[in-house]
């Protein structure tokens, strides 16, 4: 259910201010806050690892697998990851 509503939402999300604009620098994949080289985004940390069961941070698909994680943003929000690592999303 999580991984629908996710879908849904981020289906829904555009940037209708700089706020929330992926060309914002606190929204970008370049800054370190975002980046899965920040420990706290590393798909190594446990903290984010499918394998930390019943991890809220874990995302899973309809079949029941994990698809990737979340990370909260210091300011707010959430990073979304795959499970390699690879940012795929943000929500401001």
């Amino acid at each position: 259910m999580k991984f629908i509503l996710l879908l849904l939402f981020s289906g829904s999300v555009f940037a209708y201010d700089y706020e929330s604009s992926p060309n914002n620098y606190k929204n970008s994949a370049s800054n370190y806050e975002n980046s899965p080289n920040n420990w706290k985004n590393s798909p190594n940390n446990y903290d984010n690892s499918p394998n930390n069961y019943g991890n809220p941070r874990t995302i899973y698909g309809v079949d029941g697998d994990s698809i990737g994680y979340s990370v909260p943003k210091t300011g707010g929000g959430m990073n979304l990851f795959d499970n390699d690592g690879d940012r795929y999303g943000y929500t401001p």
